[in-house]
Parts: C-alpha cells; sequence; structure tokens
C-alpha cells in the first residue's frame, strides 16, 4: 500500500511536470505547419505517457530475474525525468521573468493583460524555451551514451615523491582498484578486458579498496575465474566497502547476513587476495619495510557504518618509516586518519565512483558528488599526506558513465 502511495505521488508530479515542459513544446513549434506540430504534440505525448506506464510496471519487473532490464530501465526513465526538470529550471526562469513584467506593466496601465493573455501580453521566449529543452535533450542523450562507457576502462598513472620513502621501494609500482561490484556486470569479456589490462603493467603490488559486490557474496559466481588471475609479486590485498556487509539487503535472520559476509571473505582468500580486518602487514623488499594497513568500512557521512578500527589496524606500525592505508570511504581521511595518523604516507580510497557522472577535461573537474564528498576522485595532497581516490572499476545504480570513466590507477612511487 506504501509502495503504491509513493508511485502515485511521484506519477502526480511527474503529470505536471510534462504540462510545464509542454508549454515549451508548443513555444518552440509555433511557426511550424499544423502537420509538424500534430507529429511533435503526439511524440511528445506518446513517449511521456509510456514512461509513465513502464514506472508503474517497475515494481512488477522481478531485480532478480530481469537485473539488465530493470537497471537499463530505471536508468532511462529516471534520465527522461531529470532532463524534463533541467528543462523546467528554464521555463520557471522564463515565467518568473514573465511575471515580473506583467506586474511592472500593472503599476502603470489598467488594460494589461494577464502574463498568457493574447494580443499585448507577454509571451513566452523561445530563446529559453529551446534553451531549456536544449539543456535537458543534451542531458537524456549524454545519459543514454553513458551506457557504452561502463566497461570503458581507463589506465591512470602518477608518480608520487615520499622523502621518507625506503631506498628499496623506490620506483615500485601499485595498481590500485575500487568498487568492482560484481552484482551489477552483464558482460564478462569486458571485465576480463580490464583485467587483461592490469597484468599488462606488470604492478608490484595490487589493492583493492572495497566493494567487491553490491550485496551478495555468489555475485562473485561468474567473476572468481577473472579476478583470481590478479597477482603480484609483493601480493594482492583488499579491504571491505560498505556494500560488501550486506547491509542493502533483507535478510531472514541475523545468521544469514554473517554466512554471506563469510561466504565473502572465503571467496577473497580463495582469489588469493589477503583480505585486512582491521590490521597491517609488513611489506619488504631489499631487506627494508614498509606497512601496509587496511580497515573495514568507516565513513564521516551519518548514513554509512563505521566498522572500521583505526587504532586496532595502526597499533605496531608506528615503527615502519613508510605506511600505506586503504580505507574504503575517503571522508574518513579528513575525519580521523589527518588529525590522529599524521604519519600515514599515502591513503588510498573509492567508494564514490565521481558519481559516474560529470565532466573532466583539462582546467574543468566537476561532479555533483562534490558537494557531497570533498575528496570524491583523483589525488589530494595536505602537508606531508596523499590522499587517492579510485573512481571505481565498476559501476551501481546508473548502468553506464558519462564523463567520469571506470579506472584502473597506476602508482609509482619515487
Amino acid at each position: 500500500m506504501r509502495n503504491w502511495r509513493f508511485i502515485s505521488i511521484v506519477i502526480a508530479i511527474v503529470i505536471i511536470l510534462d504540462f510545464y515542459v509542454f508549454q515549451a513544446i508548443k513555444t518552440v513549434s509555433q511557426e511550424a505547419t499544423a502537420r509538424t506540430r500534430t507529429i511533435i504534440f503526439f511524440s511528445y505525448w506518446g513517449i511521456s505517457v509510456t514512461a509513465l506506464i513502464l514506472f508503474a510496471l517497475l515494481p512488477f519487473i522481478n531485480a532478480d530475474q530481469w537485473p539488465r532490464l530493470r537497471n537499463y530501465l530505471f536508468a532511462t526513465l529516471l534520465g527522461l525525468f531529470i532532463a524534463k526538470l533541467f528543462a523546467a529550471v528554464f521555463l520557471l526562469v522564463d515565467d518568473i521573468r514573465r511575471l515580473i513584467q506583467w506586474i511592472i506593466a500593472a503599476l502603470f496601465s489598467r488594460n494589461t493583460k494577464g502574463p498568457d493573455a493574447g494580443d499585448g501580453g507577454i509571451s513566452r521566449s523561445v530563446f529559453l524555451s529551446w534553451l531549456g529543452l536544449g539543456v535537458g535533450g543534451t542531458l537524456f542523450s549524454s545519459l543514454l551514451y553513458g551506457f557504452s562507457n561502463k566497461y570503458n576502462y581507463k589506465v591512470r598513472r602518477m608518480r608520487l615523491a615520499f622523502d621518507n620513502l625506503p631506498p628499496a621501494f623506490k620506483g615500485i609500482k601499485i595498481v590500485q582498484l575500487s568498487d568492482i561490484h560484481s552484482g551489477s556486470f552483464t558482460d564478462k569479456a569486458a571485465v576480463a578486458r580490464g583485467v587483461d589490462m592490469v597484468l599488462k603493467e606488470n604492478a608490484d603490488l595490487i589493492l583493492f579498496t572495497g566493494d567487491l559486490v553490491n550485496d551478495l557474496a555468489i555475485e562473485m559466481n561468474d567473476y572468481i575465474d577473472v579476478f583470481s588471475r590478479l597477482q603480484a609479486p609483493m601480493g594482492v590485498f583488499s579491504t571491505l566497502g560498505n556494500h560488501d556487509y550486506g547491509d542493502y539487503h533483507w535478510w531472514e535472520t541475523p545468521e544469514a547476513k554473517r554466512a554471506n559476509l563469510e561466504h565473502l571473505k572465503r571467496i577473497q582468500a580463495a582469489m588469493g587476495w589477503r583480505l585486512l580486518m582491521n590490521e597491517h602487514v609488513a611489506l619488504e623488499k631489499g631487506g627494508q619495510q614498509i606497512a601496509l594497513i587496511g580497515i573495514e568500512n568507516w565513513s564521516a557521512k551519518a548514513r554509512f557504518p563505521k566498522y572500521g578500527k583505526m587504532a586496532q589496524a595502526y597499533a605496531g606500525a608506528e615503527n615502519y618509516p613508510f605506511k600505506i592505508l586503504m580505507s574504503h570511504d575517503p571522508s574518513h581521511w579528513d575525519a580521523e586518519v589527518r588529525s590522529k595518523y599524521p604519519d600515514i604516507d599515502l591513503a588510498l580510497a573509492g567508494h564514490t565512483h565521481g558519481m559516474q557522472f560529470g565532466v573532466e577535461i583539462p582546467g574543468i573537474k566537476w561532479s555533483p558528488v562534490q558537494y557531497v564528498y570533498k575528496e570524491w576522485a583523483g589525488l589530494y595532497e595536505e602537508g606531508r599526506q596523499k590522499l587517492y581516490v579510485n573512481r571505481g572499476y565498476g559501476f551501481i545504480g546508473y548502468p553506464g558513465r558519462v564523463g567520469i570513466l571506470p579506472e584502473i590507477t597506476v602508482i609509482e612511487l619515487v
């Protein structure tokens, strides 16, 4: 009953939005022939009504049997709604302009007609109508195009210099992966091509910073053979992300939830990955050592859990001259790491995915996620400490990437 009430409210909002955006459609098509206008109007309402029907049917599409159909359908409907919402912003600006002009005119003329009047009224701006529809259409087209980018892996390379790095470790190559989200994959061959790209780097060390699955350990069943190919001379190490605990899935019993997490741990062990659970290990090379610290998910954001125990993981690591921390959520860096553990040299995180939507071109780096996370993609530095936030290997929710491509990070320590 509650779900239907929510659906009804959403449908009502969408219908109002549809009629509002239709005003722009009428404005930009006013010079067209009657036949062309009819085709435009029927097309607009045909798409809008179909979208409403499909939205109403979403609850009946089994997410387990039809995950790909459901994800694509939801993303398309959401994209269409957002596109219309953006278009409506420009229409609202236009209506505010018309209202102000009408009020000003009313103060000086008793014969002024309303904003929607015919001759002598204040007409809608064709320019703003076109601009609103253009922005909305561009956004929707970008979201559709983004479906093709979800396996378009990008290798990002960087050389990070540290004065206190032991000489034996200078020049070592680290590959960082994060946010695989195996439950979202639908193309095993494409995922395997990404693993091939990692192997071509011949890294000394591979580090995975959490969210191997969306919810269930069994999501890895078809991909164990793919990711078990990841090997490196100094090892493959991992930590848990917020999705790995099964917190977003309904479980019949607490025991079932715990069993799922234990299953996920066994899978990582079977793949040859060393899962770090609030602990640290020593990495040795040429008779010298550095510390690798890995903690469970710890977030400064209230809606995400704090399973991590930094004090436990750090204990004893102070004896090493150089320290790398793997912590899934980048908000941990500002909230605890920098203030309490200033001798942690390099922190590696993921979690944000760069929201899978944004702009990254020379001189411009933007994503809506930056209004929630201060550190959301790439390298950040404070004093002698550095944080790198990986944009994620996989995807969740929206089955695509716009502007923020899936990432394989290659870090060389110098």
